[in-house]
């Protein structure tokens, strides 16, 4: 490395939502409310799910594990802005900026992955009702799971280590309110192609084609839902997979919003006001959604407050 072009760097500096002073103390509040919110909100759907015999099924495996990563997503980015909020900091260290990179990516890709299972799941439920419990066996299940955590991993490794071998100039703000790869990748000095190539193959393999697989699940749902007779058949049919379409459909809407918002406008600023959609809104919003329309889960959820009166 030649040290008359690059500069060791030690730290960045986040901006981020935003550099007004006057919003500092409504941001720090509205962001500590919402992750609160989050963490408190899947706490409760997965301690539900455990303490509940009959929601030991793989609808609620899957909505369970899909809680956890909610709070991981979450915590990997809202507490360090609190902390820099309350600090008048923004600084992160090179080091952290790294793992919240990593993190990030494993965990959001991880959300992606649940929710495509979740959707296999409600495909074999209602095309194949009578050989559900022959599919979906806990054996199946915990594949699924455990090949979603190691392909996530991976990714976000190889992410992770490829962002570590760029070599940065003297600009090291990133305008966002977490450290972002695209962000931060752009702020390099040495050669990007590698970077830029990674992470267009990895958002057609990771993003492209589980939505891809959702949207076939769906299609043949509709499907089966359309040959049912009886208008009661059918509300039943849709009302089991009401609740994930509509996380689905948040999840995505949201996520292609950032890209077509950053894609559209030189504002990053507007990207990371987007971003806190799909990285801090959505898993907020996820246990509202699977609870008020699930009276399984909602009854268990009373047997837990009973219990602890």
């Amino acid at each position: 490395m030649e040290l008359k072009n690059y500069t060791h760097i030690s730290e960045f500096l986040l901006l981020g939502v935003s550099q007004d002073p006057r919003w500092q103390p409504l941001l720090f509040g509205l962001f500590l409310a919402m992750y609160l919110i989050t963490v408190l909100g899947n706490l409760l759907i997965i301690l539900a799910t455990i303490s509940d015999p009959h929601l030991h099924t793989p609808m609620y495996f899957f909505l369970a594990n899909l809680s956890l990563v909610d709070v991981c997503f979450t915590s990997t980015t809202v507490p360090k802005m609190l902390l820099n909020i309350q600090t008048h900091s923004r600084a992160i260290s090179y080091e952290g900026c790294i793992m919240q990179i990593y993190f990030f990516i494993l965990f959001g890709v991880l959300d992606n992955f649940l929710l495509t299972v979740m959707a296999y799941d409600r495909f074999v439920a209602i095309c194949h009702p009578l050989h559900y419990t022959v599919i979906m066996s806990p054996r199946l299940c915990g594949l699924l799971l455990l090949g979603s955590w190691i392909t996530s991993a991976l990714n976000s490794l190889l992410q992770s280590l490829m962002a570590w071998r760029l070599s940065f100039c003297t600009a090291m703000e990133i305008p966002h309110f977490f450290c972002e790869l695209n962000q931060v990748v752009q702020l390099a000095c040495s050669d990007t192609l590698p970077n830029d190539l990674v992470m267009f193959f990895a958002a057609g393999l990771l993003f492209c084609g589980p939505l891809a697989g959702i949207l076939y699940s769906y299609w043949k749902i509709v499907s089966s839902i359309r040959k049912i007779s009886s208008a009661q058949g059918k509300y039943k049919a849709f009302s089991t997979c009401a609740s994930h379409l509509s996380v689905v459909s948040l999840f995505y809407c949201t996520c292609l919003g950032v890209y077509f918002s950053s894609s559209t406008t030189q504002n990053s600023h507007s990207s990371a006001t987007a971003s806190v959609m799909y990285s801090v809104v959505t898993p907020m919003l996820n246990p509202f959604i699977y609870s008020l329309r699930n009276k399984d889960l909602m009854g268990a959820l009373r047997k837990l407050f009973k219990g602890n009166a």
